[in-house]
């Protein structure tokens, strides 16, 4: 079984970040204070406190794409993730990755997405119709 993990990062507006995560993602709002505001992160914790977000850079390639490092991201059933993803394009995202399949046919078949959230923050949503193929080489 699988536990939830804690991930705590910067953003530079929490009202922002409300709209974001709560409205477009969908994600619940837990505890806050004027500083952080937790959310449920598909069943995971995050914890966004108002300062500079983490610095990036195109310096991850996979496939054709060079995507920012370092991201965060998650791993969802591919029915919750093609729901996800129409929440995504009817909310106008700016698409680092629109949603696209990648290695078709191949073990570790996947359905990818890659967005920043309002603060700059980059995130890869993936999507696996056989959850089995997360780790298949």
């Amino acid at each position: 079984m699988l536990t939830p993990f804690h991930l705590a990062y910067h953003v530079t507006d929490l009202d922002q970040a409300r709209a974001f995560y709560g409205g477009v993602l969908g994600c619940a709002e837990g505890r806050s204070t004027d500083t952080w505001v937790d959310f449920d992160f598909f069943g995971h914790q995050i914890s966004l406190h108002k300062g500079r977000p983490f610095e990036t850079a195109n310096t991850g390639k996979v496939g054709d794409h060079m995507v920012p490092m370092p991201h965060l991201g998650l791993v969802l059933a591919y029915t919750d993730w093609v729901a996800l993803s129409e929440r995504l394009v009817d909310a106008n995202t700016a698409w680092v990755i629109p949603p696209s399949v990648r290695f078709e046919g191949e073990p570790g078949e996947q359905w990818t997405m890659f967005f920043r959230d309002p603060s700059g923050n980059p995130i890869e949503i993936k999507g696996f119709k056989e959850m089995e193929g997360v780790f298949k080489s």
